[in-house]
């Protein structure tokens, strides 16, 4: 004998094949309630109600089989010990779905068809909304939005320090070629500001060594700039302050994504570090995008410009994207990137799927591989490629419009 199971977002019915009700178990509760159930059997996750109505056809037909939709479905079944068939759109589904109110007016869960109609728009809702919901909550999004939050801030204090370079130059123009770091050149401005407050004991407090300070101490006396009054260095110095704050909240952004990368992204992180982990997952949309990304694909996310250049005229594809920023990689010389570029994704590959889907720590033994692999190609390729006399490098076709 067989039996037709078929799940519903009101519950699990069992017909014969005769397409008579055996026997049923609805969903009970609010329409907060139902939404949970239809997410967790989309997930696989089957509730208390499935195992009641398994339990009830075991004890009813022993020797029966089973009929389901799905795999997933079949092996929850099978796993409670009946013989079990997939066959899609069995008689069971078919009599469901075409007396579906009947069935709910008949258990009780709507009273007429106006209102099955409007609880099923306010399923779909609130299924939406928990599945919206669970999206945002994801925490490599989070890494996502800190890495692209790092960049807006250095967008805005670089063009901040470019201000304020041209703008103390006009009072103090030396100090611009002597000092090439920008927080340190800040912080002179900030915390000094006049030319006459720039003492080698001052510049030892904020830790230039003595023989820095020494001379931007003589340059200072010696300097060609305007000589300018407090009231005109107060904006200057104000602009300062704030572009101190900036940089002390980029550090503390890039501290906030190290932890949550090693949360969410473990393996990822101990290959390329956090930032880097971080900048993968936003040009891939998320964890799970880049668990779905071939190592090819991870190897110029980042380029997409430069690839489809090439796929348009013919000319060379990008070697590397975003993980030319891995050391290992801008160090190398240039016939090595690509080698090391293509090892440094595979592994990227296998880190991804590992932290989406398992939650497996194995980033040491990806980084030592990738280690040794970086090793090879070194001593394989240590030298560059000899070009071939009388042969010419191919330059790309122009691919004009046809008249």
């Amino acid at each position: 004998m067989k039996v037709y199971l078929v799940d519903h977002a009101l519950g699990i019915f069992v017909f014969n094949e005769k397409g008579e009700l055996l026997d049923s178990e609805v969903f009970r509760g609010d329409v907060e309630k139902l939404a949970e159930y239809a997410i967790m059997i989309e997930r696989g996750e089957y509730p208390e109600e499935y195992h009641k109505i398994l339990n009830r056809l075991e004890k009813k037909f022993p020797k029966s089989t089973v009929v389901v939709e799905t795999e997933s479905l079949a092996s929850l079944v099978s796993s409670s010990g009946l013989d079990v068939e997939i066959k899609p759109r069995h008689v069971g589904a078919e009599v469901l779905r075409k007396n579906v109110i009947k069935y709910a007016i008949e258990h009780g869960l709507v009273s007429n068809e106006d209102e099955y109609y409007s609880l099923l728009h306010s399923l779909s809702l609130a299924i939406t909304r928990k599945k919206i919901r669970e999206a945002a909550e994801k925490r490599d999004l989070l890494a996502a939005q800190g890495i692209r939050a790092i960049d807006d801030l250095d967008r805005t204090i670089n063009l901040f320090v470019a201000r304020l370079r041209e703008w103390y130059s006009l009072h103090f123009p030396e100090l611009d070629d002597l000092v090439k770091e920008h927080e340190d050149y800040i912080k002179i401005v900030y915390e000094l500001g006049l030319r006459n407050n720039i003492t080698t004991k001052n510049l030892e407090k904020l830790g230039f060594s003595i023989t820095k300070a020494e001379r931007i101490v003589e340059a200072a006396s010696k300097s060609m700039g305007a000589d300018i009054a407090e009231f005109d260095m107060e904006p200057i110095r104000t602009l300062a302050g704030i572009t101190l704050q900036l940089y002390k909240l980029r550090a503390d952004i890039a501290d906030y994504i190290n932890v949550v990368m090693k949360e969410v992204a473990p393996n990822i992180t101990a290959l390329v570090g956090p930032l880097l982990g971080a900048r993968l997952i936003s040009l891939a949309g998320g964890l799970d995008e880049l668990a779905r990304m071939p190592a090819s694909t991870i190897q110029v996310l980042g380029a997409e410009k430069a690839l489809f250049r090439a796929l348009r005229t013919g000319s060379k594809p990008p070697k590397h994207g975003v993980i030319f920023q891995y050391p290992d990689v801008h160090r190398a010389p240039r016939w090595q990137r690509g080698k090391i570029a293509r090892a440094l994704a595979g592994k990227l590959a296998i880190a991804a799927r590992v932290d989406a889907y398992t939650g497996q720590y194995i980033g040491e033994q990806l980084k030592e591989a990738l280690d040794k692999r970086i090793e090879e190609v070194k001593k394989l390729y240590a030298k560059p490629p000899i070009r071939k006399k009388g042969v010419k490098p191919t330059k790309p076709k122009k691919r004009g419009r046809k008249r």
